[in-house]
């Protein structure tokens, strides 16, 4: 139940971030991740973890990610805001290849853990740059920083399969 109302919170941000509404989708988001904090340790709490569990938060997860990108690119397709919305694509694109080379590298019984811009330190900053109403900074923070992280995957990845 937590999973899910952190999912629909998010949604909500993405909805508020589309408005324009920036700092007000930082403080939303902020509270989803409230919600994405509580989820895991309440189901381990009471043992009700389960495989499905892990992968219903892993999933919302990323649709909850996709959903604030998707905010972000329809505020800047309204604003004709275009270096900015190539930007939301790139940092999307990112997003998605850091969590997809972790489950690959996981897939194949290795671990593709490491690097510096992991879905917490994202969430985070996203929800500041929000804040403070610095966003194309974040998003070219974004655009960069995921993808050097996959590389890093890849790199730790192809370490531990020679």
């Amino acid at each position: 139940m937590l999973t899910v109302t952190g999912f629909i919170v998010t949604v909500g941000a993405g909805y508020v971030i589309s408005r324009g509404y920036f700092p007000l989708g930082g403080i939303i988001i902020l509270v989803a991740g409230f919600f994405d904090i509580l989820d895991g340790a309440v189901a381990r709490a009471r043992n009700l973890t389960t495989k499905f569990g892990a992968a219903l938060d892993s999933t919302l997860d990323r649709f909850g990610e996709a959903a604030l990108f998707l905010g972000l690119l329809l505020f800047y397709l309204s604003s004709g805001n275009n270096t900015n919305v190539v930007l939301v694509y790139i940092s999307l694109v990112g997003s998605i290849l850091v969590s997809y080379v972790r489950a690959r590298a996981e897939g194949l019984g290795l671990k593709g853990e490491r690097g510096f811009f992991t879905r917490p330190e994202r969430i985070i900053v996203l929800a500041a740059g929000l804040i403070i109403n610095q966003v194309t900074i974040v998003l070219w923070a974004f655009a960069i920083l995921t993808h050097l992280t996959v590389v890093q995957r890849l790199m730790e990845t192809w370490k531990q399969g020679k």
